[in-house]
């Protein structure tokens, strides 16, 4: 049986394309959208992005006809965007709200159409009111991944020690990976021995092969505090890893560890361009406005814990001048921090890029981003699915869980969950007790 879904306004903002993925279905827009979308369009930032990206796919299905009967989509269905209904909805709801706007269309279809009638938004109290009045309503499922049980990059395994006897002798054994990820470390134990340990990685290159984690690197005077940190450097230093994700909560060292790496290939080694750092600008709480200066001075606020690990780095390997050497490497473009926005339309090759927490960055926008890559760029992608500030985003639709679903198993993809605090025992006790 086909059915008819009603788009909400954060549901084409999350996915621009969304109105084209529901297979035979007829998906109405209302005019409160389309209102509310003109008023997004002028924003510097992925919203208004994402708005003009909409406002150009239904320009180009009006030349396939009106947009008020139904024009045919890819994949079968039927668009048409609809005008304000007159008022169905209970005196409570009072139509000067857009959401209630939306809610009164998809309600004047209930009424009046004989097929099943789904509000879909990325709104959780629209939801809830939808069902206060007897409205079918559901999440954009689209680009969902389910959090429980994700791929964590690593797992534990009791083997004779006699095989991490050899490991250790050789770096390089054949060992039976058949169901196992490319990338992925495994962390050994002996059955009689269990203080007889060895970390090792399976190689995508060479099917049947584990090699032995990188024992005690140091990345400008930063080493792994314990094995999830350690593997971490292990995959950020292998330039055959094109893309890395880390997942960890508040305090693992995600951020610590990926920019002394990048640090060490851009500077030391000379093998990227530049180290080039971005992150997602959000506010938590109230927002502080506009603010004055150059680039670097306006995104100050939002990359805070990005300077604060660099001066933290800069003064391990420089003691006596460690932020002028900072300021030396960020004059001379050796070291680039913009906001997602900023990177968004670049083409960057030979680049360490880092992506900074990318849980509040959609599908959609982790795809843009990732796309920039050019010849011989690296990218890493850290973030804690547990401190998501946009408000449309969860633990299973965010841009770091979609991309460690999806890449799991490419021979260039890498990924580690960590869960360790090493920011300090106070930190350690927030992140369990919290």
């Amino acid at each position: 049986m086909k059915k008819i879904f009603i788009l909400d306004t954060n549901v084409l903002i999350h996915d621009p394309y969304s109105f084209s993925r529901f297979e035979d279905n007829t998906v109405v827009i209302p005019i409160s959208v389309i209102q509310e979308l003109d008023r997004f369009k002028t924003s510097p930032d992925e919203r208004g992005k994402n708005a003009r990206v909409v406002s150009r796919n239904l320009d180009e299905l009006r030349k396939k006809g009106r947009l008020d009967i139904g024009v045919e989509v890819n994949g079968g269905g039927l668009l048409k965007v609809d005008l304000d209904r007159a008022a169905v909805l209970p005196s409570e709801f009072k139509l000067q709200e857009m959401d209630n706007r939306i809610l009164n269309t998809a309600f004047w279809y209930k009424k009046n159409e004989k097929e099943k009638v789904i509000l879909v938004t990325k709104d959780t109290n629209l939801r809830i009111k939808a069902e206060a009045i007897g409205l079918v309503s559901q999440d954009y499922e689209s680009g969902k991944v389910k959090f429980e049980g994700v791929y964590s990059g690593s797992r534990d395994m009791e083997v004779p020690g006699n095989i991490i006897d050899k490991l250790y002798k050789f770096k390089e054994i054949e060992f039976d990976t058949s169901d196992m990820t490319s990338n992925e470390f495994i962390f050994f134990r002996a059955h009689q021995d269990p203080q007889k340990t060895a970390a090792a990685r399976t190689l995508p290159f060479k099917q049947g092969t584990i090699r032995l984690m990188r024992q005690d690197a140091s990345v400008w005077g930063i080493k792994g505090r314990n094995r999830e940190q350690k593997c971490a450097i292990d995959l950020l230093l292998d330039d055959s890893v094109k893309l890395v994700t880390l997942l960890g909560t508040a305090g693992t060292g995600k951020t610590l560890i990926s920019l002394a790496c990048g640090l060490q290939k851009a500077i030391d080694e000379n093998i990227y361009k530049r180290l080039i750092i971005c992150r997602s600008v959000i506010p938590v709480g109230k927002d502080i406005g506009y603010l004055p200066g150059t680039k670097e001075e306006k995104l100050t606020p939002w990359m805070g814990a990005i300077y604060d690990n660099l001066e933290f780095i800069m003064d391990r390997r420089h003691p006596d001048e460690g932020l002028q050497h900072f300021e030396y490497l960020l004059q001379n473009e050796k070291i680039e921090i913009a906001s997602v926005t900023h990177i968004r339309g670049r083409s960057l090759p030979k680049q360490y890029m880092i992506v900074d927490d990318a849980q509040n960055l959609t599908p959609h926008e982790i795809k843009t981003i990732l796309s920039r890559a050019g010849e011989k760029t690296k990218v890493v992608v850290t973030g804690d699915p547990f401190q998501i500030d946009n408000p449309y985003l969860d633990l299973e639709s965010n841009g770091l869980i979609y991309i460690v679903d999806r890449f799991r198993g490419q021979k260039i993809y890498g990924h580690l969950t960590f869960t360790k605090t090493e920011r300090s025992p106070l930190a350690d006790l927030v992140s369990t007790i919290l």
